[in-house]
This record gives C-alpha cells, sequence and structure tokens, in this order.
C-alpha cells in the first residue's frame, strides 16, 4: 500500500502527533507499505526511513514556534507522481486542506484524523469568538474525507455533534513498555528535578508550556502542596508564565526529553498530573502508567478514555486547583490504594501498543480504499 500522508508538524516540533507518526511510520514501513510524507519546512529530509516533502511554510504570529506549511502547485504533481493508494490528513488545517483538495482532485480516497482541537485552542488566545468559525472550517475539511479518525471516545462524540460525519475511534495510540518502565527510575534523575529535594514529594508536568494546557492550575495546586516539588518537563510559550507564577525554590523546568532520559524522569516521580482540557487522548498518560508513576488528570478531553477514576488513576473537575490537589495528597498519603492504582495503570498500559494502534489505522486505509465513491465536498 502506498501511503501518503500530510502533517501540519514534524520534527523537530515535540508533540502527540509527532510522537505518533514517529512511532507509527516505521510499523507501516515494516508491513511493506511505502509511506511519503508531506510536511512543513523545517522538517527533516527522511522521517524514518520515509521520504519528506516540504511546503513553504511561515511561523504562526501568536505562537512562533509552530510554522504553518503552505499549499502550492508543486506539492499537488508530488502527489500525482507517488500515485498513492490513500492519502491521510493528520489534523488537517492549512497544509492538510490542501492535501485533501488534491486528494479529492485525483480522485484519491482521504482518511483525515483529528488530533488538535483548535477551537478549544482559541479560546486561551483571546480568539473565543472565532471558534464558531473554526467548527466550520473543520466540519467543512473532515466531511471531505472518506472516513474520519478520532482517538478517544468523548471527542468523538463531540465531532459528531458538531456535524462531522464518518467518525471512527481508531489509532488511539501506544506505548513502549520497554523504554518507560519503572526500573527506569533512579536517585540521579531525581535530585535533578528536584535540585537535590530528592526526599521530597515530587510531581511531574509532561508536555508543552502553553496557554491551552490548563498549566494556571499548577501555581495554586503546589500551594496546597507545601512539602512537594514540582518538575516540569517541557517548554513553550507559556514558560515566562509559569516562571513568574511557580516558587523557583520548589520547580525545575527542564525543556524538552525524550527517549530514556524522559522514560527515567517520568519513572522517578511519585505522581504525574494532567491537567489540559484540550487534549484529545494524552500519550504522556499512558507513559507514566507504564513507568508505574500513578495519573491524576482533568476529567476532559480524552483523559477519561484512559483513566478510570479510582482503579488505575484519579480524575479531578477541569480547571479544579483544590481538587487536583487533593488528587495528588491521595495518591501520594494513601499507600495501599497508590500500590494498586500503580498496577491497574501498569496492566492498562499493556493493552496499547503501537503495533495493535498502527494494525487498527491500516485496517480503516484498507476500507477507505474499498469505498469507491468518495463523499461529496461539504
Amino acid at each position: 500500500m502506498r501511503v501518503a500522508v500530510f502533517t501540519e508538524t514534524a520534527p523537530p516540533n515535540v508533540n502527540g502527533v509527532v510522537r505518533r507518526l514517529d512511532a507509527t511510520i516505521p510499523i507501516l514501513e515494516s508491513a511493506g507499505d511505502e509511506v511519503l510524507v508531506f510536511a512543513p519546512a523545517g522538517a527533516p529530509a527522511r522521517w524514518r526511513d520515509a521520504e519528506v516533502v516540504h511546503a513553504p511554510s511561515i511561523p504562526l504570529p501568536m505562537y512562533p514556534e509552530i510554522v504553518v506549511g503552505i499549499p502550492r502547485p508543486a506539492l499537488r504533481a508530488r502527489l500525482e507522481r507517488f500515485a498513492p493508494d490513500i492519502v491521510h490528513a493528520v489534523n488537517p488545517a492549512v497544509l492538510g486542506a490542501g492535501g485533501i483538495f488534491y486528494a479529492r482532485s485525483l480522485g484519491l480516497p482521504v482518511v483525515a484524523s483529528f488530533h488538535t482541537h483548535l477551537p478549544r485552542y482559541l479560546r486561551h488566545y483571546g480568539l473565543g469568538m472565532f471558534e464558531p468559525l473554526a467548527w466550520d472550517l473543520l466540519r467543512s475539511l473532515h466531511n471531505q474525507a472518506v472516513i474520519n479518525i478520532c482517538i478517544s471516545a468523548p471527542i468523538a462524540e463531540e465531532l459528531t455533534a458538531r456535524g462531522v460525519g464518518r467518525v471512527e475511534v481508531a489509532w488511539r495510540g501506544g506505548v513502549d513498555t520497554a523504554l518507560f518502565r519503572p526500573a527506569r527510575a533512579s536517585r540521579e534523575m531525581r535530585e535533578r528535578l528536584t535540585a537535590g529535594s530528592a526526599d521530597a514529594p515530587l510531581v511531574i508536568v509532561v508536555g508543552r508550556l502553553s496557554a491551552e494546557k490548563g498549566l494556571e492550575i499548577l501555581a495554586p495546586m503546589l500551594h496546597r502542596l507545601p512539602d512537594a516539588r514540582m518538575a516540569l518537563v517541557g517548554d513553550g510559550p507559556y514558560r515566562a508564565t509559569l516562571e513568574r507564577q511557580l516558587d523557583p525554590a520548589r520547580v525545575h523546568i527542564t525543556g524538552y526529553m525524550g527517549g530514556a532520559e524522559l522514560a527515567s524522569a517520568v519513572a522517578s516521580a511519585d505522581v504525574l498530573v494532567f491537567p489540559s482540557q484540550t487534549d484529545t487522548l494524552g500519550l504522556v498518560l499512558l507513559e507514566a502508567m507504564a513507568a508505574g508513576t500513578p495519573v491524576a488528570a482533568a476529567d476532559a478531553g480524552g483523559a477519561p478514555d484512559v483513566v478510570r477514576h479510582g482503579f488505575n488513576g484519579l480524575l479531578f473537575p477541569p480547571g479544579d486547583a483544590d481538587a487536583a490537589a487533593v488528587a495528588v495528597r491521595r495518591l501520594l498519603t494513601r499507600g495501599v490504594e497508590r500500590e494498586l492504582i500503580r498496577l491497574a495503570g501498569r496492566r492498562e498500559a499493556d493493552r496499547w501498543t503501537w503495533a495493535a494502534a498502527t494494525r487498527d489505522l491500516r485496517e480503516w486505509y484498507m476500507r477507505a480504499i474499498d469505498m469507491t465513491v468518495l463523499p461529496r465536498a461539504a
């Protein structure tokens, strides 16, 4: 099978979509598929073994670390030469919109997948008035696809309610349990994350430091946990705000980590907090579970698809710093419950593999190919 992927984001960016594709591309290739990736300028020439075709790009004004790929006729010509069996528009916005248009003009089936809740993001940048317009644009794009993939059931329900058709929960994600495991915990990493206070309770937050991630609850939450230390593993435009809000004697911001270093950081913490209300799944939740670190997550977005409250983690009301502090304290102080949650979390992580997720994705590709009549443009 020949697969053309249009993605709005690619390395060196660090985010869930990049990590998802980084895990998926080699599995597709090992199955005998040929993958061609269309990505913004700045991406490497090859992504794993896949060739990358670069689109001219401009930085996003409100978020300059993200670049936007601009469609151009040469991309359509390259797509036509590649002659794919399927076109996958990953999180289509600008470049993905071009990919959908090119595929439709060439009579190629399109699968689109939804990963970033752009309409909700607008609320966090003073642009909430444009949320209905964002939904109109997303609905128009996604309704041109043969199949729309969503990676969690709550978000799939929202998309359907918003008028997006043919939505399927699939390609849900995975975790490398050989990389993320309890044995990665180390005293040395804990010393680093706590700036020398390794015996203090350690709360970790992993991900992009941006306004839409619910990070405004961290300062009041930590105020209610006076003995705890916190490590923020990530970077982004909200970092300067967090540095002003958080006590530097108790909080260490590490910047981005990856691979074994990230796995060690997650395993070395006592609790992972996931306050985001906009994530459509949250791969870091699975990684923490695999690493034996109990999780406390906002009951929003895709998190409830992973976290079963009181069984393999704890959920708290979105945006509620008091409730988040209560959940963290419960995981820090109730030893028996903590251990049961840790064990259940590890079992949950074992169920989520990239191999299974990619097999699922390939099946939907083949279904889309078998659908000979493309849907009308919305």
